[in-house]
């Protein structure tokens, strides 16, 4: 799988700072290894085994335990049932133990509970009466067999109102409610003796995604809840199945769903704000319906086995790859699609041996943070590039910060998380104090199947886009990091080419590979 990013992400808050500061007690670990092998499932025939020859990708040392936590989101008619049944029976053939976390709202509203028992003495809707918001159509989720109980979106458009105090108090309750739901199956995982994977049907920020945002700042405020915790913390990876409404509209019509241009329409909008809600999440995967659905459930199973470091091979045909992109100036906030912005600080500690990275990252909004501990090593079983991440608490991150490589700057940016055409963007915003070679730099990253023509269709129209920076080692922030000038550090990764060539077919010898490079800017090449 070329130019892949293959990252494990593990929940255990103290491994790494075991992994680094001691050496492993040979015999616990022989004991590990005895209940490692006594806790694997029987072998089955490759016959009877659909996924058998799949590898894990090693990380540091002997294998451990880990939960992952995944959310999967979208709007009506997206796949989600059908990609949770497809990703439990995957991991369950690997060995995995799978946990899927039911819909809160589905639970609480099938007990009884109905949108005219929360609002002003309204009758409940019906097919000819029902009216989504403000809008003169009909919603595509009320169907003949549910006259009478409320979807979450209709409950959540009450809680909106002015006199919707039942509704909001409601609301938030089930906010509570989804917590302490998925905190029994998190704890579920943490107590399985297997590698377990924590499927959820929606998430906690679903619910801002049909609430007004005073409304939800409101009740964040008043529960002592943040993005931060709610969003990036709380899972590992979101995954966001495009409705068939957008890019299948042939397969959005069903039985007993409205089957009409309008529905099709409102859908389209309820599964925007259903993205748009975890925008800013830092591992989030827009599924979309460029392919047939058969491929788009093979790149949901991918898109989790990327994260978590699992070899798939070919065997799912994986297409999707990380871009990054340089872009000449960054254009006025009201040319941006709603969008999150990040404080980002970056750490490169002391490694191992010297084709390993090691780094620390701290992302963050209002003071509130999240940490990860990321190790990189290129050229593993194959792969461009193996990354093992791990989840860190704040008293871990600041150990791990006495391991700080003075041979690299801190690297501060502004990272803006947005989504566009159905395609999820970071823009990265380099900021001072940084070497000369990062002013001034922004980088832009998404990952793509897209190719060519058709990647352009997808890139955003109101960005200065200069060219492509894929795999260019000159914008590789490992080496935009290196206090050393590249002409003379021994520290440059991979190896610094003895020359260049410029955008105009010059060869030059590099420096410092951003402020001396010839630039294209739309067509006009500018020194």
């Amino acid at each position: 799988m070329d130019n892949k990013d293959v990252t494990t992400e593990n929940t255990n808050d103290k491994q790494v700072q075991k992994q680094q500061s001691k050496p492993q007690d040979n015999e616990k670990k022989m004991e590990d290894q005895k209940q490692q092998k006594t806790e694997q499932p029987e072998k089955v025939s490759p016959k009877l085994n659909p996924r058998a020859g799949l590898k894990l990708a090693k990380t540091n040392g002997a294998s451990k335990r880990r939960v992952y936590k995944v959310v999967l989101t979208g709007g009506p008619c997206g796949g989600k049932t059908t990609g949770q049944s497809r990703l439990c029976t995957f991991f369950e053939n690997l060995g995995w133990k799978v946990f899927r976390v039911p819909e809160t709202a589905t639970v609480l509203l099938s007990g009884g509970v109905k949108f005219s028992d929360l609002t002003d003495k309204e009758a409940p809707p019906t097919p000819s009466t029902f009216k989504y918001k403000n809008l003169p159509f009909a919603a595509p989720e009320h169907s003949l067999i549910d006259l009478t109980a409320s979807c979450p979106r209709c409950l959540a458009d009450a809680a909106s109102k002015p006199n919707g105090s039942e509704a909001f108090k409601f609301q938030e309750n089930l906010i509570r409610t989804m917590i302490q739901i998925e905190n029994t199956y998190f704890e579920l995982g943490q107590s399985s003796q297997r590698d377990c994977l924590i499927i959820c049907d929606r998430g906690v920020m679903d619910a801002s995604a049909y609430i007004s945002k005073e409304k939800w700042e409101k009740m964040m405020s008043a529960n002592n809840w943040n993005p931060i915790e709610l969003r990036d913390n709380r899972y590992h990876q979101i995954l966001h199945l495009v409705s068939a409404a957008n890019g299948a509209e042939d397969f959005y019509t069903t039985e007993d769903h409205a089957c009409r241009s309008e529905g099709v329409d409102i859908a389209r909008e309820l599964d925007y704000k259903s993205a748009a809600a975890w925008v800013g999440h830092p591992y989030f995967d827009v599924i979309d319906n460029s392919t047939n659905f058969e491929t788009k459930m093979n790149r949901l199973i991918e898109a989790v086995c990327q994260k978590v470091g699992i070899d798939i091979g070919d065997r799912l045909l994986a297409t999707s790859r990380k871009l990054k992109f340089l872009v000449a100036s960054l254009p006025p906030d009201s040319e941006f699609p709603p969008f999150q912005d990040f404080d980002v600080v970056h750490h490169y500690l002391q490694s191992s041996g010297p084709k390993v990275q090691a780094r620390l990252r701290k992302r963050g909004q209002k003071n509130h943070w999240s940490y990860i501990h990321t190790i990189r090593r290129p050229n593993v079983h194959g792969q461009s590039r193996i990354e093992v991440k791990t989840q860190l608490t704040h008293r871990d991150y600041m150990n791990l910060l006495a391991q700080r490589d003075d041979a690299h700057f801190t690297i501060y940016k502004r990272r803006r998380c947005f989504l566009i055409n159905n395609q999820y963007f970071q823009l990265d915003i380099y900021r001072e104090p940084s070497h000369p070679r990062c002013k001034g730099l922004i980088l832009l990253e998404t990952y793509s199947s897209h190719t060519g023509d058709a990647l352009k269709n997808y890139m955003p129209k109101f960005l200065n886009i200069v060219k492509e920076v894929t795999g260019d080692p000159a914008y590789s922030m490992f080496n935009l990091s290196l206090r050393e000038d590249w002409s003379t550090t021994k520290k440059f990764w991979p190896a610094l080419p003895e020359e260049v060539t410029t955008t105009n077919g010059n060869k030059v010898k590099p420096t410092n590979g951003v402020s001396n490079m010839q630039l294209v800017l739309n067509g006009h090449a500018k020194g």
